[in-house]
């Protein structure tokens, strides 16, 4: 999950931050039970509680890096009703539930200016829980392994080209990680340049800003 946050930001945003990320992982696990799959479920996944969800290494690197991540929800194909399928389910869920988070307080922002209620307080923590969550779901649907967007894309290339898909899953992570580290050393991120655009767009739609 990559965020383009400024740290002081992110220490003020911490609970609107964890809730992201939980809401995300929590939207695998209950798709996953949707179409067969109990695993998360038996694991205490299925659950809201940031603890069952936060990996530290992974929370710390978000404080500290400027990306980060949380326990990736277990899901056994072998439950699921229509493996290739229900695993495309799965992964879009998380990124869907951002986005879903995302026009709740886009709403909420164009509501509260519109009608004179919104403080300079509740105004940045609802910009800032607006745009924390479209970036973690536009983040999640790149097509590059371990996203959930490889999932999807594998999915619907399983059909027609399951070596490419394998490759993709394979080198996926490799090609991620290079990436990060690049725009980290260099300051010039590939990554946020593929992401800003559809990042504005969704901010502009929901909260009717663009940053």
């Amino acid at each position: 999950m990559l965020f383009r946050l400024p740290p002081e930001a992110l220490v003020l945003l911490i609970p609107t931050l964890m809730f992201a990320l939980s809401f995300h992982e929590f939207a695998h696990a209950w798709m996953a039970a949707k179409c067969g799959d109990t695993t998360a479920a038996r694991m205490g996944r299925l659950s809201l509680n940031p603890m069952a969800h936060l990996d530290m290494m992974g929370s710390l690197m978000i404080l500290f890096v400027g990306f980060g991540w949380a326990k990736p929800v277990p899901v056994d194909a072998r439950f699921l009703r229509n493996p290739r399928t229900d695993m495309m389910k799965v992964a879009a869920a998380g990124p869907a539930a951002n986005i879903i988070l995302a026009m709740i307080s886009g709403v909420l922002i164009r509501f509260l200016t519109g009608a004179g209620l919104m403080s300079e307080v509740i105004f940045i923590m609802l910009l800032y829980f607006t745009r924390i969550n479209i970036a973690l779901a536009v983040f999640n649907m790149i097509p590059v392994a371990p996203l959930d967007g490889s999932q999807i894309f594998s999915g619907w290339l399983m059909k027609s080209n399951p070596q490419l898909a394998w490759k993709i899953q394979t080198h996926g992570p490799k090609v991620l990680f290079g990436l990060i580290l690049f725009g980290y050393i260099t300051g010039f991120s590939i990554i946020w340049m593929v992401m800003a655009p559809f990042v504005n767009f969704f901010m502009f739609l929901f909260a009717g800003i663009s940053i």
